[in-house]
């Protein structure tokens, strides 16, 4: 079912730069998140945050203004695709009580060719002192990690997936195609580090949710960035 929309989206010039507004009302805000926007900020790029554009974005600029932005789940900086904030407490509490319940799908291009063209991926996950995500034999140490995915076309080298989040733990799927000999493309902390790879090839976009207080079926549709469908003509 399309999401009724209570507000229409702003023109492209009133959005953030890198940001693009899907929808919003007085409990949600989904956007489109560009690769290379850190989510939350750091010491270096607290202004260049999407929580920190967003929050001014619902502001309108009004630095008096109680209108706020709540985090409901992350996403790499390298990563795009689709995020969803919440604006009250009450919103965040239940998206976030019922965000693994809901279908995410990612499009991905990981280096090679899997010998299985569907299937489910299934691990531990467990996050060593350097805050880096690994898998681990022993359930009782790691987070049960679910991922099932379809390979919709493959070259030489690379292999354009399809994948549904089962579960979303953090880095999942870039650990476990890893683990699978086939790293996402792009992927310098988990894969291959290769210049020539102008980004890592991780987009979600798609996403069915509920609304948190309507009840209404809601789903978001992105294009797939044009780049991933590149790599697969390239000799790269």
């Amino acid at each position: 079912m399309k999401p009724k929309r209570i507000f229409k989206s702003p023109p492209k010039r009133f959005q953030p730069k890198g940001l693009d507004v899907l929808y919003e009302d007085h409990d949600l805000l989904v956007v489109e998140k560009r690769n290379g926007i850190l989510l939350v900020s750091s010491a270096r790029d607290r202004e260049k945050t999407a929580y920190y554009l967003l929050g001014d974005y619902v502001r309108k600029g009004n630095p008096k203004s109680k209108n706020r932005i709540l985090i409901v789940h992350r996403m790499d900086r390298e990563s795009s695709g689709i995020l969803v904030f919440a604006k009250n407490e009450q919103a965040k509490r239940i998206l976030q009580g019922q965000w693994q319940s809901y279908k995410k799908t990612c499009t991905v291009v990981v280096r090679g060719r899997l010998p299985e063209k569907k299937g489910i991926i299934t691990s531990h996950l467990a996050e060593n002192s350097i805050h880096k995500m690994y898998s681990v034999n022993d359930p009782a140490k790691g987070k049960f990690a679910q991922t099932a995915y379809t390979v919709v076309k493959e070259s030489e080298n690379y292999s354009f997936l399809e994948v549904e989040l089962l579960t979303d733990r953090k880095n999942q799927v870039r650990v476990q195609f890893a683990d699978k000999g086939c790293p996402v493309a792009g992927d310098k902390k988990y894969g291959v580090k290769d210049s020539s790879i102008k980004r890592l090839t991780l987009h979600m976009n798609s996403l069915t949710m509920i609304h948190p207080v309507t009840k209404q079926a809601m789903t978001f549709d992105t294009k797939v960035p044009g780049y991933f469908y590149s790599l697969l003509s390239s000799r790269g």
